[in-house]
């Protein structure tokens, strides 16, 4: 049974960092495609940023240059580095194992002076 445990969000000052990951237990994540979608408030589910198991990867216009997708295989965690923060990156995160559409249960990332 697959299982995603995600962490690392919170608030954050504009400009900053913060590092989300996805635990997956039932799963080896280097195996699989991935992707972290955002859902802010009142909007529809976005896609952030994707990895496929041989390591390509694509991001959303608006996060290119400042995020960065990657797997721990020693964690067995996906990972998201947010780096240059802005408000409009506020939002509900949640990583996806593509394959079989499963989610994460979502983190918080709140961008705010």
């Amino acid at each position: 049974q697959v299982q995603l445990v995600e962490s690392g969000g919170g608030l954050v000052q504009p400009g900053g960092s913060v590092r989300l990951s996805c635990t997956a237990s039932g799963i080896i994540v280097s195996d699989y495609t991935w992707a972290w979608h955002r859902q802010a408030p009142g909007k529809q589910r976005d896609l952030v940023a994707r990895i496929t198991s041989s390591g390509f990867t694509n991001y959303a216009d608006s996060v290119k240059g400042r995020f960065t997708i990657s797997t721990d295989n020693a964690r067995n965690t996906l990972l998201l580095q947010m780096n240059s923060l802005r408000p409009e990156d506020t939002a509900v995160y949640y990583c996806n194992l593509v394959l079989i559409d499963y989610w994460g249960q979502g983190t918080q990332v709140t961008v705010s002076s």
